[in-house]
């Protein structure tokens, strides 16, 4: 395919008269916008944080690129990086000579690389294994493999023999790196970047150490901690060099993953499902589990992956990820240990590579300036202050803002033990101290015994039965009382029971609902479901001050619709669970405390929003941005937004371009179809929590205060990004979240829009406190987890098409979400 050059790119459209070209920007030339400045309120505090600054003494050093490619005996092409690695160190103990005595950087794959060339452009060796690794793909289903299982697997790497062919690729020079740290962004920054990350790959490589993209974990009993359910969790490091504004530093950081723990498969399912009779074992959940798995078979010790297995699948797949979290907690002086013993520990000046190009690692965390912004005052009812403290705040003897007031209401009890009389006796009780108005339940009731262990959809039906058998009418409200949680996993239901029970009620009925689990009820607990309830239901917890009586620069005098956006996977090894899209807006302006929330799904493991704008043959548009801004015309007193402030989560660095050229775009488009004339400004911020970069007080060993943001320093050389930490850390160490500011047509001060953030974080009407990341993403990010509740149940309880080890020929068609009930739509169901 021929290169794309500026001269032949397709002309840009036809503009409407009444937009400014400056307006409009070629897709192809946006890019993220340039810092503007930095904050200065809020109180001065002196932090460390887990960079580590680098010297670079050799910024001209170049590194030469090479594509390899192994071949066995047989000319059979070799993958694996197991198997790669140990041909290409023997390769350099052999030829050590033949390559001039360089040292090489090998991905494990097929790409390596040097400081300076190699003596030629094409080399050709020959390399001896004295134990070759053996792999072989996997049969269709567990067991003894079929002779035409045979057939179709990759044959065994039994031969010791293997050629190796290197040949140059590119040139990678170090100096954009230079150019980076002096705010010179070129194409090469991030190639040569990864070429120093993937030094620090290949050296704990040659440790022995597993590898988990830029983590590393020790196969060391002390790093392992054993989270039940047949899982171990194992204790790392993160490495990876960053280019910041106080120079390149080393990002280090303590990181946990999950490993089955060795042994005999059939031990691991037992474990796993908490068994003793291998009769016992659910088969359907076993396949989810050991789906991908690679196992080694004893009688010819060759590997395998599982691809599948005969049973059915079953209705339920459950991971204790929340004891995985709870055993890889550190403290910040801990983490500040961890992670400066390992700097000291791998002494990274010693790595040759390193050396070549004049790489030095400092041993002391990188000292920062930060500031701690303070809480915004909220009201609550009577319009009565309340000024958080320490990133908190309660409703004791308080009211909520405005509250609703529930007449038709039921409580629908799924569990065996639950006393609902009382429950619905304190729940009355406790609101009415808040200020809602609640009558007496209309009916209890209880799930006849029968049906306890029937599937999840005919418990759902069956209780709907008894509903309009008991009620005069539609309810206003559904109190819904799960099963015991100790019952769930036996039952198969802890997830699923969710996907009929949400569908019927918010797609088929159109009836707010709200699950709880049995356990210890006291008045905080009541108070939190009683949060939720509220906000469903249309009313208000709590407004920021500045909403009360709009003050917020830049928002109160033009109509401003604030978007949340963020897309939900499957999880790991479910590729064909589509994704779903959520993108949250703002309504009843100049509010930024309520919110409506419209979803799709889209095709699996897809990043980019692809139903922002989404034009139909009849020329009508069913995307999600007309939804939104259709929704914030009727409840904004007519008015349409002037300006619209995106946060959009989930993205990274690599896919800040798309979202500026695909989504933007699309948004834009969105726009026009509805006919308005002049194009609102856009502020579009990314926000990350999957980063490694922690901050730490300098003389205390607490986390950071809620409100702290960084916005020099460790930040980027150009562009636009801070760090802030609004939350009240009070397990384990604080991650900030980073935001990226992309585009700023609005014009926000670096003080105002950390503002803005600071009070997004908030307005989360599910809590009474501060949230880690700005209200309008977890919302997006709520609604799309609860609306794909109805997919995973549909999934799970249909049969696989790749059940027997055999695939559906051709792509599988998305499926679509059935829509929300007219009566839920413009609601936050989803709080």
């Amino acid at each position: 395919m021929a290169e794309t050059t500026e001269d032949t790119l397709p002309p840009p459209p036809m503009l409407p008269p009444e937009l400014k070209p400056d307006r409009f920007v070629d897709h192809l030339k946006r890019v993220p916008i340039s810092r503007t400045g930095t904050g200065k309120t809020g109180r001065r505090v002196n932090l460390l944080t887990n960079h580590f600054r680098v010297g670079v003494t050799v910024p001209d050093a170049v590194f030469y690129q090479y594509s390899v490619a192994i071949q066995g005996g047989d000319q059979r092409v070799v993958e694996g990086k197991g198997i790669g690695r140990k041909v290409m160190d023997k390769l350099y103990q052999t030829y050590y000579s033949e390559l001039d005595g360089k040292q090489f950087a090998y991905d494990g794959e097929k790409a390596l690389y040097t400081v300076g060339s190699l003596p030629q452009n094409k080399l050709e060796f020959q390399v001896v294994l004295e134990e070759a690794a053996v792999k072989r793909g996997s049969p269709g289903m567990t067991g003894s493999p079929s002779e035409t299982d045979r057939k179709r697997t990759k044959r065994s790497f039994q031969e010791k023999i293997f050629n190796v062919e290197i040949t140059f690729a590119a040139k990678i020079p170090m100096k954009p790196i230079a150019l980076a740290l002096k705010g010179i962004e070129t194409e090469n920054t991030g190639d040569a970047l990864r070429v120093l990350d993937i030094i620090l790959r290949q050296q704990a490589a040659k440790r022995g150490c597993l590898l988990v993209r830029q983590s590393f974990f020790h196969d060391d009993v002390r790093n392992f901690v054993d989270v039940g359910g047949g899982v171990t969790a194992c204790r790392g490091f993160h490495s990876s060099f960053r280019t910041t504004q106080g120079g390149l530093s080393l990002n280090m950081d303590v990181s946990s993953t999950m490993i089955l723990t060795p042994g005999p498969v059939l031990d691991f399912l037992l474990t796993n499902q908490n068994l003793r009779d291998p009769r016992q074992i659910d088969w359907g959940r076993a396949k989810k589990m050991l789906k991908n798995l690679r196992v080694k078979t004893r009688h010819n010790n060759m590997e395998f992956k599982i691809i599948g297995i005969s049973e059915k699948p079953c209705n339920q797949q459950y991971m204790q990820r929340a004891s995985l979290v709870e055993k890889s907690r550190q403290k910040p002086q801990e983490r500040i240990r961890t992670v400066t013993d390992a700097i000291k520990n791998y002494r990274y000046d010693d790595d040759a590579m390193l050396k070549a190009c004049g790489i030095s690692v400092e041993k002391q965390l990188t000292a920062v300036e930060g500031r701690v912004l303070n809480a915004p005052k909220l009201k609550v009812g009577n319009s009565e202050d309340c000024i958080p403290r320490n990133g908190r705040w309660n409703f004791n003897q308080k009211r909520l803002f405005s509250p609703i007031e529930i007449k038709r209401w039921a409580v629908v009890n799924f569990s065996a033990r639950c006393d609902t009389s009382h429950l619905s006796r304190d729940l009355i009780n406790c609101g009415r101290s808040k200020g809602i108005k609640i009558e007496r339940p209309h009916s209890l009731i209880e799930e006849d015994p029968r049906w306890r262990r029937s599937g999840p959809v005919v418990r759902v039906e069956k209780m709907f039965e008894l509903i309009k058998e008991k009620l005069p009418g539609p309810p206003q409200f559904l109190l819904c009382v799960l099963p015991e949680r100790k019952n769930c996993d036996v039952y198969g239901m802890s997830n699923l029971f969710l996907g009929p029970w949400k569908k019927k009620n918010l797609s088929e009925m159109g009836i707010f609902t709200q699950c709880i689990s049995p356990m210890k009820i006291n008045d905080q607990y009541l108070t939190n479901v009683l949060l939720k309830i509220n906000s469903k239901l249309g009313g208000v917890n709590s407004l920021l001050d500045v909403e009360h009586i709009p003050t917020l620069p830049l928002l109160k005098s033009s109509p401003t619709l604030i978007l949340g956006m963020d897309v939900s996977h499957g999880s790991p090894g479910q590729s064909d669970i589509p994704s779903i899209a959520a993108v949250v807006g703002s309504r009843s302006w100049p509010l930024i405390s309520r919110y409506r929330a419209s979803v799709r799904t889209q095709s699996p493991k897809v990043e980019m929003i692809d139903s922002l704008y989404k034009p139909l043959l009849n020329g009508e548009d069913d995307g999600i941005i007309r939804e939104l801004l259709l929704d914030f015309f009727e409840s904004s007193e007519g008015r349409k937004p002037e300006q619209i402030i995106i946060f959009r989560d989930g993205v990274s660095e690599s896919q800040f371009n798309q979202v500026l050229n695909i989504e933007l775009d699309q948004i834009i488009k969105a726009i026009e179809h509805l006919g308005e004339g002049r194009l609102p400004k856009f502020t579009l911020v990314v926000a990350q929590k999957n980063h490694h970069t922690k901050l730490f007080q300098a003389n205390d060993p607490n986390n950071v205060p809620p409100g702290t943001v960084v916005d020099t320093r460790v930040v980027h050389p150009r562009n636009y990004d801070f760090y802030m930490c609004a939350h009240n850390g009070a397990i384990g160490t604080s991650r900030p979240a980073h935001y990226h500011v992309l585009l700023d047509e609005i014009g926000f001060s670096a003080d105002d829009l950390q503002n803005l953030v600071h009070s997004l974080s908030y307005v989360y009407q599910r809590s009474t406190t501060a949230i880690s990341i700005v209200a309008p993403i977890c919302y997006a990010h709520l609604a799309a987890a609860q609306m794909g509740q109805f997919i995973k149940f549909e999934d799970s309880s249909s049969d696989s098409s790749s059940s027997h080890g055999i695939t559906a020929a051709g792509p599988v068609p998305v499926q679509q979400l059935p829509r929300l009930h007219e009566n839920i739509r413009s609601s936050m169901f989803f709080c």
